[in-house]
C-alpha cells in the first residue's frame, strides 16, 4: 500500500477513535438536551438544516425546545433560544455559564478570550480605566462629538464611518487620532477588518471547536486575508505604539489606556504575575480595536440603511433633532433625554440588526444542571441573542421595525428587559457605555447634517436582505447621501 494512503487511513482511524471516545465521554458525563442526530466524526457539520444556526435555530427550537444540542464535529454545543432560556442561564446562573469557549486562542487571547484568571483581571482593569477616561461621561462625549464633526465635513461620510469610530478607540488607547488618509491607519483598519470578518463567520466556530480541524492551525485563515505575515505586521504596529509610550511615560499623568496599563504593570509586578505583561497589553489593545471598531461602524451603517428605507421615520428623527438642538449646535450626550423618539429608534435599530453576539460562545465552568439537563464542564454554550430580540413573548411586533417597542403611551422612552445587544451576564461587553454614546452622537449628528435615500429598485427589499446585499456589493449601489 502507498505510504501516503496508509498515512491518511491511519490518521482517519486515530481521529475516528478520538471522536468516538469524546462522544462516549460526553454521554457519560451528562444528560445533554435533545437535538439533531450527528453524523459520525462530522457531527452536524454540513447538515444544511442544522448549520449555520442563524438560519436554522427557529426551526430547531420548535422541534426540540428552547434548549437543544448541536454537534460541531465530535464536540457538543448547547444552544439557548428565547428570552427565558438565555436570561436564566447568563444572569440566573451567571457563574456556571460565565466561561468562554476556546475561539482563536491560537492567535490572540485577552478581553474576549483567554484564561479565566487573566480575563477577570484584565476586564476589571479595562472597565475601571475606561471609566477614568470618561466612558459614559462628558469628557468622552466631547471626544466623540469632535470626531463626529470631522466625519460630517468629509464629502462621503459612508466610506469614513469606520475611520471615525476607529479614531474614538485610538483616542482612548493611543491618546491621539489619525487622519482619514493616513496609510498606516488604513492598513491597520484593513487587517482588523479581515480578522473580525473571519471571527464572526460560522467557519470560525467550526475550526476552533471541531477536533478534526484543529490540526489546521492558522492555515485556514488565508481566505479571509489573514496570513501569519499580516498578523505579525499588526502586532508590530501595536508594539511600536507600546514602545513609544514607554519612552515618554509620565506615571503621574497617564494619557491613555496604554499608559495606565504600563503603570499598573510596574506597580503590580509582585502581585499580578504575568497578567500585566507586554504581550497581554498587545492582546488587550487588539481586543479593544476588534470589539470597538468594526462592530460599531457596521451598526451605524445598518442604521443609515434602515433610515433610507423608512424616510418617514428618518424625517421624524430629524425633526426631533432640530427641536432639541437646532441646526447649528452639534448634538451632545445630554440631549438624549430630550430626544426620546431618536433614542427609541436607535434601540429598535439595534434590536432589528440581529447582532452576531452568538459568534462569541460561552462555556460552562463546571458540571451544570439546567432546565432538567446535565451539561458537562467545558461544554460550549451558544446563546442566540437574535432569538431574544425576536421573542414574541417580549415584543409586540417582533418581525416589524417598530420604535414603539421602546416608547410608552406618553411618547417617553421605555426600556425593555429583553434588549441584549451587548450580551448579558458576566461576559457582557465592557465597552457598552462607550458604544451607546457613539451610536447616539454619530447617528444624531449624521441625521442633523444629511438625508439618506435608497435607490428606487431596492425599496421593496426587507431590512435584512438589504443589509446582506449591502455587505456583498458595497454602499454605492444602495445610498444617496444628500447634505441638508
Amino acid at each position: 500500500m502507498d505510504a501516503g494512503v496508509a498515512g491518511i487511513l491511519s490518521l482517519f482511524l486515530i481521529l475516528s477513535t478520538m471522536c468516538f471516545m469524546l462522544w462516549k465521554n460526553n454521554r457519560k458525563q451528562g444528560q445533554l438536551p435533545p437535538g439533531p442526530a450527528p453524523w459520525f466524526l462530522l457531527g452536524n457539520l454540513w447538515q444544511k438544516d442544522v448549520l449555520p444556526l442563524h438560519k436554522s435555530y427557529q426551526k430547531l427550537s420548535k422541534k426540540y425546545g428552547p434548549v437543544f444540542t448541536v454537534w460541531l464535529g465530535p464536540k457538543p454545543a448547547v444552544v439557548l433560544c428565547g428570552y427565558e432560556a438565555v436570561r436564566n442561564a447568563l444572569v440566573g446562573q451567571a457563574e456556571e455559564f460565565g466561561g468562554r469557549a476556546a475561539i482563536l486562542n491560537c492567535i490572540f487571547s485577552g478581553l474576549v478570550t483567554g484564561s479565566e484568571k487573566k480575563w477577570r483581571e484584565l476586564r476589571r482593569f479595562t472597565i475601571a480605566t475606561l471609566r477614568d477616561f470618561g466612558m459614559g461621561k462628558k469628557t468622552m462625549a466631547q471626544r466623540v462629538q469632535e470626531e463626529a464633526q470631522y466625519l460630517v465635513k468629509v464629502f462621503d461620510p459612508i466610506t469614513s464611518i469606520r475611520h471615525a469610530v476607529s479614531n474614538v478607540v485610538c483616542a482612548v488607547v493611543f491618546g491621539s487620532r489619525f487622519s482619514y488618509k493616513d496609510e498606516a491607519f488604513l492598513e491597520l483598519l484593513g487587517m482588523i477588518g479581515n480578522y473580525i470578518h473571519y471571527f464572526i463567520s460560522p467557519f470560525a466556530q467550526v475550526c476552533t471547536s471541531a477536533s478534526p480541524l484543529s490540526p489546521l492551525g492558522t492555515s485556514h485563515l488565508s481566505p479571509w486575508g489573514i496570513s501569519p505575515l499580516s498578523l505579525e505586521k499588526l502586532k508590530n504596529f501595536i508594539r511600536k505604539k507600546i514602545d513609544s509610550h514607554k519612552q515618554t511615560l509620565e506615571p503621574s499623568c497617564p494619557r491613555d489606556y496604554i499608559d495606565c496599563f504600563l503603570i499598573k504593570s510596574e506597580k503590580g509586578k509582585s502581585t499580578s504575575g504575568d497578567v500585566f505583561s507586554d504581550e497581554n497589553l498587545l492582546m488587550a489593545v487588539f481586543d479593544l480595536f476588534g470589539a470597538g471598531t468594526v462592530s460599531t461602524a457596521n451598526t451605524l451603517l445598518f442604521f443609515l440603511l434602515v433610515m433610507a428605507k423608512f424616510p418617514q421615520i428618518q424625517a421624524k428623527v430629524q425633526q426631533e433633532i432640530e427641536k432639541a438642538v437646532g441646526a447649528i449646535r452639534a448634538p451632545g450626550i445630554e440631549d438624549r433625554v430630550r430626544m426620546p423618539y431618536t433614542n427609541a429608534v436607535i434601540h429598535e435599530l439595534q434590536r432589528s440588526q440581529k447582532a452576531q453576539s452568538e459568534n462569541f460562545p460561552r462555556a460552562v465552568t463546571r458540571r451544570t444542571e439546567f432546565w432538567g439537563y446535565t451539561i458537562p464542564q467545558g461544554t460550549t454554550v451558544i446563546p442566540m441573542f437574535r432569538s431574544v430580540h425576536s421573542d414574541p413573548k417580549q415584543w409586540e411586533t417582533p418581525e416589524e421595525f417598530n420604535p414603539g417597542h421602546f416608547l410608552d403611551e406618553k411618547g417617553e422612552f421605555r426600556p425593555n428587559k429583553a434588549f441584549m445587544p451587548f450580551s448579558a451576564g458576566k461576559r457582557m461587553c465592557p465597552g457598552e457605555g462607550l458604544a451607546r454614546m457613539e451610536l447616539f452622537l454619530f447617528f444624531s449628528t449624521l441625521l442633523q447634517n444629511f438625508t439618506f435615500k435608497l435607490v428606487t429598485d431596492l425599496k421593496e427589499m426587507d431590512i435584512l436582505s438589504l443589509w446582506v446585499d449591502y455587505q456583498n456589493k458595497g454602499p454605492y449601489s444602495k445610498f444617496q447621501v444628500i447634505r441638508r
